[in-house]
């Protein structure tokens, strides 16, 4: 039988219970505790304790989201946009990619090396499907485009 989160003990701990498995951003906490019958007046005050305490921290959601999905071969605009539909600041978004001291390049480089083999498109056929998938996955379509005609990434 599911936790009833009548009180604002039971709000914290279900809260401290998500935020122990990962981190999450203020939003996507205030839904999760929605859909578990808590109430908005009660959840409010919780996040406030828990993020004066630092137990809830949206720069580090960010740093972690960020963290996780490049490594999962994602790039900067697929991020952005992902974190976007999780209810968090463009100008935070920004920040954190700014500061993420991820290099998008080895990035972009990895992800075509394991789908392509590192084999260059031959004909524009193929040039379309590798720029389609490179694009789809979230990297610019300037460095898609210098990196399947040879050229250095940081030209």
């Amino acid at each position: 039988m599911a936790a009833v989160l009548d009180t604002p003990v039971a709000i914290r701990r279900a809260a401290m219970d998500l935020l122990a498995r990962r981190e999450h951003g203020r939003v996507e906490l205030t839904r999760k505790l929605r859909q578990r019958g808590a109430m908005d007046e009660l959840i409010e005050p919780e996040l406030d304790r828990l993020c004066d305490e630092g137990l809830l921290s949206e720069a580090r959601y960010l740093e972690s989201f960020i963290r996780y999905r490049s490594g999962s071969g994602y790039g900067p605009a697929r991020i952005r946009e992902e974190l976007g539909q999780r209810g968090l600041a463009r100008t935070d978004i920004e920040q954190a990619l700014r500061e993420s001291e991820v290099d998008w390049g080895e990035r972009l480089r990895d992800v075509w090396q394991r789908k392509f083999a590192g084999q260059r498109p031959q004909d524009p056929r193929s040039r379309a499907q590798q720029t389609r998938f490179l694009a789809y996955r979230g990297f610019p379509l300037d460095m898609i485009g210098r990196l399947l005609s040879g050229r250095d990434l940081d030209d």
